[in-house]
């Protein structure tokens, strides 16, 4: 059995190792190896151990020994331990060659004690980052999970940027291993901020560590405007690309939080559905099992899902039949990993205690330490730079001083003779010296062959002190300008490597998704209006409407009183239940209409309201509360429509009026807990239905936010206008593509929209296109149709591209030629003559055939006259008419008409 090792707590720094095998050891040399002062009891199996000792210290130990030592980074280098090894080992494997992986993890368990897994692991996940290890063979894929192949088959080297940037063994500190072998440094020297760029995961006794990954380009950025004093802002950027929402990241600080995104476009005919990336953490195997689990459970109708990622992500989701594909998009985000949020937490290593910064605080110290390094560096290189100066002036002297040939020295009884002779002949030379001569540099010039002496040149030995010289001076000028000469370096990086590390991630604000409104209605309502039950499991019943298993229900009973309640399988509700949907909160669309009896004999009373927000499974009551009140009518309107019903009265004597008719559109919509207004005091008979009406509420005001690209009715963004029910939105893409849409807030549209505006069919559009086919410039005036198929207003060759596109109903464009032709005068042009209006699809006319610079529009000539109230049109005055002045009497003006080339020009003077 191999010996155990404990190590004693030292006060000293002395380690002291007690070696036992299996033998009973002293009680007195127990407790002076004691951590915690427990003394352990002697005796057989009965001995009683005290767990309060036990965990007193050796707990901490353990938790201190995880956090410092295994899970968490040190803040100079940004690396765990493991890294640090595995990066020290391979630096010393490095001739330029690939190593097996194998070998690196047998060359770093010289250095790391807890086994050749641990090691393992910790290289794939460094070379899949593609920064500091230069991989061949197969490494896995971090997009689709799939691991590494065997270490024996694989092979790594040391990247160009990990060799520049993290080694130095003149300026690293280092340690003992942990078997007291070999060295390893404490801290590498990185020049650069590492621990960002790389992000980190660890979790620790107590703690975790996370932090995101950053941009290459923006932390070099980030840290240059650090050195300048400017201000600068970090945000994740993430392999997997995606979409991210930074409004809560907090600076990476505790409490902070990201939400990252998938990205999903849509197929050409809105039938399926491709995501291109995929959010940080997360695989295309997950994504795939997550979004057949939602479709499982309802929450979203797809057909299949396809797989066909290689080197990039491409999963295909084929959407039911008749399924929209906004709507998915969506249910996509709300319930699967298409969508997740990370929770930051910068938690490091400094000075062996671990702290929680901000990512702002990391990235100056970061920077400050690299600049501490290069000043070291400078001055190291300096120092080298003198003493081979000063060696270089002490040979010549020694050489040209013939020193060697003195008989002192060739006669010296012994080596301490001779130096004592060599150095008293060097002292009348001391002020030329930039040191003092040492018995060392005299030595050293006793070793100098005679092959040397004989091809001593002067004028070479002067070449290489003056370039020393300047090499000197060059040092120090640096180190006096020593964060111009950071800022530099970090700007050489930049150059060299920067090209290939593009931002991934792309940054967006994103809407919150509810999802009640995205989840598919799976499930269909019915009701049992005899026993007063309602569920989706009550197949038999009458049915109501389809419904999601996460929706709400509002019920409305005769007596007055509704509730909102959750959907499920089967539940009682009660008898009398006049109406029952679906309900949604915060709904100001739809409109409820009631006429309702106030008690048993009281007057009759007719209202409308919303309802759009009240608590779940609480009564509410449409009347007054009277005992005995009973709703007459009622109708639930989802647009706010307001009908006009017949009113029928029983008779009674000497009552006059027997029926009469409401339009419900004469009462003002108010909240749900007004009382309303009378209809009647008479006893009502019979109300029926006398016609439909429209919608009260008027058209709705869209607007679109281009940060988000959705629309909305909050007012946020860029306002569309008001819409009716009809009413579509015209969408134009850079690319010339057109279509149109509905102004649901579930629609998606693209990042690359020319306009974005309300549909009308009538306006006229003007276009300036260069004709890939025909390979000149065209101009083009046509209406745009309805369509809800992307269609092409620029032609059918793809590289073809647009100038110009404006809606001005009298265009004047100015062509400015350039290249070749660029002496030539502008052409101007007046669109309306130059072209007529044609379709979309027709080439249009060619303007020219030189060389085009730039197309601008110009200020038209000419204005559409908006019509005039009649009260606003102008009129001509007789020369024999007087207007009377009610403040000066009698002041007689003229109006004459105005030319016919200025329709709304008048001329006032005096008759």
């Amino acid at each position: 059995m191999e010996p155990e090792y404990t190590k004693e707590q030292e006060d000293n720094d002395e380690v002291i190792y007690d070696v036992t095998e299996n033998q009973a050891t002293d009680t007195e040399s127990e407790e002076s190896l004691s951590r915690s002062g427990y003394k352990v009891p002697t005796g057989g199996s009965d001995a009683i151990h005290h767990l309060p000792g036990m965990y007193q210290s050796w707990f901490l130990d353990y938790a201190s020994y995880v956090i410092l030592e295994r899970a968490v980074p040190h803040i100079n280098d940004g690396l765990k331990p493991v890294q640090r090894r595995i990066l020290h080992s391979m630096k010393r494997l490095d001739d330029g060659r690939y190593n097996k992986v194998a070998n690196i993890i047998g060359h770093t368990m010289q250095f790391h004690p807890h086994g050749d897994a641990s090691i393992g692991d910790a290289l794939v996940q460094l070379g899949q980052k593609e920064l500091l290890i230069d991989c061949q063979g197969n490494w896995g894929n971090v997009l689709t999970g799939d691991g590494a192949a065997a270490p024996r088959y694989i092979e790594a080297r040391l990247s160009k940027f990990a060799l520049e940037t993290v080694f130095n063994p003149k300026t690293t500190v280092w340690k003992l291993s942990y078997d007291g072998r070999n060295r390893e440094p404490v801290c590498l020297p990185v020049k650069f901020p590492l621990l960002l760029a790389q992000g980190v995961e660890g979790i620790a006794v107590g703690l975790s560590s996370k932090i995101l990954p950053h941009n290459f380009n923006e932390l070099i950025d980030a840290s240059i405007a650090y050195l300048k004093g400017e201000t600068f802002t970090l945000y994740p950027d993430f392999q997997t690309g995606g979409y991210i929402d930074v409004s809560r990241y907090n600076d990476g600080e505790r409490g902070g939080a990201v939400k990252v995104r998938a990205k999903i476009s849509k197929s050409p005919d809105n039938k399926t559905l491709v995501i291109s990336e995929i959010p940080f953490g997360k695989t295309t195997s997950t994504i795939i099992e997550s979004i057949l689990k939602a479709n499982d459970k309802g929450k979203i109708k797809i057909r299949k899902v396809d797989d066909n990622t290689a080197k990039d992500v491409e999963i295909l989701v084929h959407l039911a039949a008749g399924v929209s594909s906004d709507k998915t998009i969506d249910a996509l985000y709300a319930f699967s990993d298409c969508e997740t949020s990370i929770s930051p937490n910068c938690c490091i290593i400094e000075d062996n205690k671990p702290y929680f910064l901000n990512i702002s605080t990391v990235l100056r110290h970061s920077t400050d330490q690299t600049l501490s390094l290069l000043r070291t560096e400078l001055e190291i290189q300096k120092a080298e730079q003198e003493e081979e100066m000063f060696y270089a002036s002490l040979e010549r002297i020694f050489i040209e001083e013939r020193i060697y040939k003195d008989k002192e020295f060739e006669e010296a009884a012994n080596m301490d003779n001779a130096v004592e002779h060599i150095d008293k002949r060097l002292k009348p030379f001391a002020l030329n010296l930039i040191r003092e001569v040492t018995r060392d540099d005299i030595l050293k010039l006793m070793e100098i062959k005679m092959a040397r002496i004989l091809k001593f040149n002067v004028a070479n030995n002067d070449k290489l002190i003056a370039r020393l010289q300047k090499d000197v001076a060059k040092t120090k000028r640096q180190l006096e300008n020593i964060t111009a000469y950071t800022i530099d370096w970090f700007t050489m990086l930049k150059e060299k490597y920067g090209a290939n590390f593009p931002r991934h991630t792309e940054i967006r604000n994103f809407d919150t998704i509810e999802a009640t409104k995205v989840v598919e209605a799976n499930e269909k309502l019915y009701i049992n209006r005899k026993e007063g039950f309602i569920g989706t499991g009550l197949k038999k019943d009458e049915y109501v409407c389809n419904c999601s298993d996460i929706d709400d229900v509002i019920l409305f009973y005769r007596n007055g009183t509704y509730k909102v309640i959750k959907v499920s399988d089967k539940i009682f509700v009660g008898p009398d239940v006049i109406y029952l949907n679906v309900f949604k909160r915060n709904d100001t669309r739809t409109i409820y209409n009631a006429i309702y009896r106030d008690g048993k004999s009281g007057p009759n009373l007719i209202k409308r309201f919303a309802v759009t927000g009240i608590t779940r499974d609480k009564e509410y009551n449409v009347t007054k509360g009277t005992p005995g009140s009973r709703i007459l009518y009622f109708s639930a309107n989802p647009n706010g429509e307001a009908e006009t019903v017949k009113v029928i009265l029983k008779p009674k004597l000497r009552q006059k009026t027997l029926v009469f008719e409401k339009d419900f559109s004469t009462i003002m919509i108010k909240g749900r807990s007004s009382m309303g207004n009378i209809l009647t005091k008479a006893e009502i008979h019979k109300i029926s239905l006398k016609q439909k009406g429209s919608s009260t509420l008027g058209g709705r005001m869209v607007w679109f936010d281009r940060d988000i690209l959705r629309l909305n009715y909050d007012g946020r963004g860029e306002e569309l206008g008001e819409f009716q029910s009809d009413d579509l939105i015209l969408v134009v893409l850079s690319n010339g593509d057109f279509y149109t849409t509905d102004f649901d807030l579930s629609n998606h549209y693209e990042d690359s929209i020319l306009l974005i505006e309300r549909f009308d069919p009538s306006k006229i559009w003007t276009a300036v296109l260069y004709d890939a086919e025909q390979k000149n410039p065209y101009l083009k005036r046509f209406p745009l149709e309805v369509s809800s198929k992307k269609q092409n207003c620029l032609g059918e060759n793809s590289e073809s591209t647009l100038y110009l596109l404006s809606d001005e109903t009298w265009p004047r464009i100015e062509v400015v030629f350039g290249g070749n032709d660029s002496f030539r005068e502008s052409l101007i042009i007046d669109a309306e003559q130059f072209v007529g209006v044609k379709s979309f699809k027709a080439k249009g006319k060619r303007i020219t055939t030189y060389e085009i610079a730039t197309v601008n529009e110009l200020e038209p000539v000419q204005f559409e006259q908006a019509p005039m109230e009649e009260d606003d049109i102008p009129k001509v005055i007789e020369d024999d008419e007087i207007i009377s002045s009610p403040d000066k009497g009698a002041c007689p003006l003229a109006i004459s008409p105005a030319p016919s080339t200025s329709p709304i020009q008048m001329n006032l003077f005096d008759d």
